[in-house]
């Protein structure tokens, strides 16, 4: 067989892959592995959600071909979610395309807008799918960093306008995986300014948009004037609802990149599940859908507390996350992200994401995820104290 295609033979081991094969090789070896490392919700998706999905999944019409661009009822679902969380008014008809999963979105937008040798902008740490899917569709990746000093969002002084004026695509994603940071409505006014100068399309990952605390709201970058002429916004069921294995996104916003990721889904895929779409509608519009969030907010909060509170301690210094169940921490000195990680797994049997696996800007850094319940969080932060003592900057 002749080797694969170059592409392919550029993309590094997926980060969490990666992870999943240290966790399997510690178990092997009896270890009792504690991971705070894979963002993936350990509590059960809805009940009312689950019944929806098993009366729907006997209907003969659900056996058949979706379309491409997911049931109306459902765009319509979301339309009204939209207007009500965040008071953006979309037409479910052109602005809303449903997804089998955010990712998958995240990932072939790129095929939409980019050619080879095209820019894209993209946050250094992010999310690795934002600029494996730039170089996958042939296009290459302006890194802008993302530093504690400027609260993790981007610079857009340092992009120089010849940069700016070939960008295609900006990256933007808040509340932030991993850093756990969040936008205000001025930095999204600011970026939307920007994107205007440059006839740039921004696509802004919003995820995390119901995983806050201490009674912070996330808000849409649709939620700015004018917002949808320059950008889309990526979300899904997965948080939320705790459904990151049913597979169900959508995107919504400019009515002409929405509907090219559209065509562009048609030639490639055939849609999502209709009866996962009729079980996201009941999470979307049932008032038990809030109610689980909130149930979930307090979950999350509460582990929150135990691991920022474990940590600071024992030296550390962190504030405590408004969103997203990430805590992006700092190693202490005379480690980097990759030494320490290996230090906890080892020594504490505690699985934690080395920041440089989000991007070069991550290099000593680690990403914990808040995956776990509250004993066994505990038990995490025992092990990390009795493996560390008292730890400096």
């Amino acid at each position: 067989m002749k080797p694969e295609a170059k592409r392919i033979q550029s993309i590094p081991p997926y980060l969490f892959a990666r992870i999943e094969k240290k966790i399997e090789e510690a178990r092997e070896q009896g270890k009792d592995v504690i991971s705070l490392g894979i963002g993936d919700p350990d509590c059960p998706t809805p009940n009312f959600i689950i019944d929806e999905m098993a009366k729907r999944i006997y209907d003969a019409e659900n056996h058949q071909y979706p379309s491409s661009v997911g049931m109306l009822s459902f765009r319509k679902a979301v339309a009204d979610w939209y207007g009500k969380r965040f008071k953006v008014e979309l037409d479910p008809k052109t602005e809303v395309c449903t997804l089998i999963g955010s990712k998958e979105g995240i990932a072939n937008i790129n095929y939409c807008f980019v050619d080879p040798g095209d820019v894209n902008l993209v946050t250094d740490p992010g999310y690795p799918v934002y600029g494996i899917g730039t170089m996958l569709a042939g296009g290459e990746s302006f890194l802008l960093p993302l530093k504690e000093e400027n609260g993790f969002l981007p610079d857009f002084d340092i992009i120089p306008d010849a940069v700016a004026d070939k960008a295609k695509i900006l990256w933007l994603n808040y509340p932030n995986n991993p850093t756990g940071a969040i936008a205000g409505l001025d930095f999204f006014e600011e970026a939307v300014a920007f994107a205007k100068k440059h006839d740039i399309l921004i696509c802004h990952d919003n995820p995390y948009s119901e995983m806050t605390y201490d009674g912070y709201v996330a808000p849409s970058i649709l939620s700015i004037s004018g917002a949808k002429d320059v950008a889309i916004e990526f979300n899904s069921l997965s948080k939320p609802y705790n459904m990151t294995g049913w597979r169900l996104g959508y995107v919504v916003g400019n009515a002409k990149a929405v509907g090219v990721l559209a065509r562009y889904k048609s030639n490639v895929d055939s849609g999502a599940f209709q009866a996962v779409q009729y079980a996201s509608i009941a999470g979307l519009t049932d008032p038990r859908g809030i109610e689980n969030i909130e149930k979930m907010k307090r979950i999350y909060e509460a582990r929150r507390n135990i691991l920022v509170g474990g940590l600071n301690e024992v030296g550390w210094k962190l504030p405590m996350p408004k969103a997203t169940f990430y805590v992006w921490v700092p190693v202490p000195k005379g480690y980097d992200s990759a030494s320490f990680t290996e230090k906890l797994l080892e020594e504490a049997s505690v699985i934690v994401t080395p920041g440089n696996g989000y991007g070069r800007a991550g290099d000593g850094y680690f990403r914990a995820t808040l995956t776990q319940e509250e004993g066994r969080m505990a038990e995490a932060m025992e092990r990390i104290k009795n493996c560390l003592g008292r730890v400096e900057f």
